[in-house]
């Protein structure tokens, strides 16, 4: 029923060329310009040492009393939302009870 038209490319769109062949040459060196081999290098340390001066010991507390604060006025803040929610739960259920049993004493 439906047929897709395919496109038909009669000529193609590039032309392709061979790749060239690239020969590696031989690095000779001269005579004239010789070169002294390089003088042993002592290793560098392994570990960097680390040195914590008054002011950077400082900034530290500084920075980790300031990350307890945070983090304990966020969990505090949190710990009083779900206290406030679960109160006002207890009350809502107060006042629905209170309205169920005066309904049936009407009746």
């Amino acid at each position: 029923m439906l047929r897709p038209k395919i496109p038909t490319n009669p000529t193609p769109a590039g032309h392709l060329t061979p790749p060239v062949l690239v020969e590696p040459t031989a690095v000779v060196p001269s005579a004239r310009a010789q070169v002294p081999p390089p003088a042993p290098v002592a290793p560098a340390p392994s570990r960097s040492t680390v040195q914590l001066t008054p002011g950077t010991a400082l900034a530290l507390v500084g920075g980790g009393t300031a990350v307890v604060l945070v983090v304990g006025a966020v969990l505090v803040s949190m710990l009083l939302a779900v206290a406030i929610t679960g109160a006002s739960v207890a009350v809502c259920a107060l006042v629905i009870r209170s309205l169920v049993q005066a309904d049936a004493k009407r009746r």
